[in-house]
């Protein structure tokens, strides 16, 4: 009697879908797990359904672009991590993504990239957009062309788009005020740093803390009026030294997005990276460092890679099965994380590229 994939999965103690995933080098398992099915199948001489093999080879092709604002920031490093790892993976299924990758917050060049790559035949886009006008309308124009959309990492509210994957913004600053209420029991002065706020993802962080901590008077903390950074480390350098000459008590800082190299350095030259809690987003390479030397109370990790990995596959899901996602808002999980349970499990490959290890 042939062996069949499903004897496979429950002799290895994984799903069916597994077991396909494994054996035809589609989708992402873990190495371990694949090698053990594969010698499974080889030791009971398993040979694979041969209508279902000539499917597999004649996958249909799909096109997908990728958009990444910010792509010079370490977090954002990671999230391309994720779509190189998507990209490599789908390819056996005839898809071939296109990354363009933006640096800083550029609408012009977001709305000519989107025009590139409908030139190009995309029949779907993953974006890390900014909450601009002309990016919502340019959504909903690609709607009406049949070309879905999954907003990453960033939202547009209120937009066409198929779904959004990323964190719950709004969530992330109320749980670093929780956590900022914790480092300072007795009160004290906290300044709020905020990156762009035609970011979504950026505002949502600085309203969730501020709403959060207008609500816990019984904490005494004093807000200051929060300040714009631009995800620029001099900036966030400049506002935290200007800031600590006019409020020599200064207890917490809080960066809703990037600049939490310059808040540290400023601190460090002061000698006060102690006495100051600060509070930052994104467990990557230079906030593993700054968490290691004391520099960083808190980091609020989003996982960025799964956010870049998962985006492609959603939007082959619904090209090719017609597949919607199960809730527009996916969201990822919100890690606290601390110098004692921080590993980073992305590095660089030998080309430059980030990638998950």
């Amino acid at each position: 009697m042939a062996v069949t994939a499903q004897q496979i999965a429950e002799l290895t103690g994984v799903s069916r879908g597994t077991v396909d995933r494994a054996l035809h080098n589609r989708g992402r398992v873990n190495p371990d797990v694949a090698a053990r099915i594969r010698q499974v199948a080889a030791e009971l001489g398993y040979r694979p359904n041969q209508i279902g093999q000539a499917l597999v080879k004649t996958p249909r092709d799909f096109r997908i672009g990728v958009i990444l604002q910010s792509a010079e920031t370490p977090t954002m490093q990671i999230v391309s991590a994720g779509v190189h790892r998507a990209a490599d993976e789908l390819r056996a299924s005839g898809v071939e993504l296109l990354l363009r990758e933006i640096r800083r917050l550029d609408t012009e060049l977001v709305l000519e990239a989107i025009e590139e790559l409908v030139g190009q035949g995309i029949q779907g886009l993953a974006i890390a957009p900014s909450a601009e006008t002309e990016i919502r309308h340019c959504i909903d124009d690609l709607y009406e062309q049949n070309i879905p959309v999954v907003t990453l990492n960033s939202d547009v509210p209120g937009s066409k788009r198929l779904c959004f994957i990323g964190m719950d913004s709004y969530r992330g600053g109320q749980t670093a005020a929780g956590l900022m209420c914790q480092l300072l029991p007795d009160g004290g002065k906290v300044l709020p740093l905020a990156g762009h706020l035609n970011n979504t993802a950026h505002n949502n962080r600085l309203n969730g803390f501020l709403d959060t901590l207008r609500q816990e008077t019984a904490y005494h903390i004093t807000l200051l009026p929060f300040q714009p950074c631009f995800d620029r480390d001099d900036y966030a350098y400049e506002i935290t030294q200007h800031t600590i000459q006019a409020e020599p008590d200064l207890a917490g800082i809080y960066v809703a997005s990037n600049g939490q190299q310059g808040v540290c350095q400023a601190l460090d030259e002061l000698g006060l990276k102690r006495r100051i809690k600060v509070i930052a987003f994104d467990l990557n390479a230079p906030n593993l460092a700054l968490l290691q030397a004391d520099s960083l109370s808190f980091v609020l990790d989003q996982e960025a890679f799964e956010q870049g990995y998962r985006s492609p596959y959603l939007l082959y899901e619904y090209l090719m099965h017609k597949k919607k996602p199960a809730h527009p808002l996916i969201y990822t999980d919100i890690a606290i994380r601390t110098k004692y349970n921080s590993t980073l499990a992305v590095s660089a490959d030998a080309d430059g590229h980030m990638q998950q290890t």
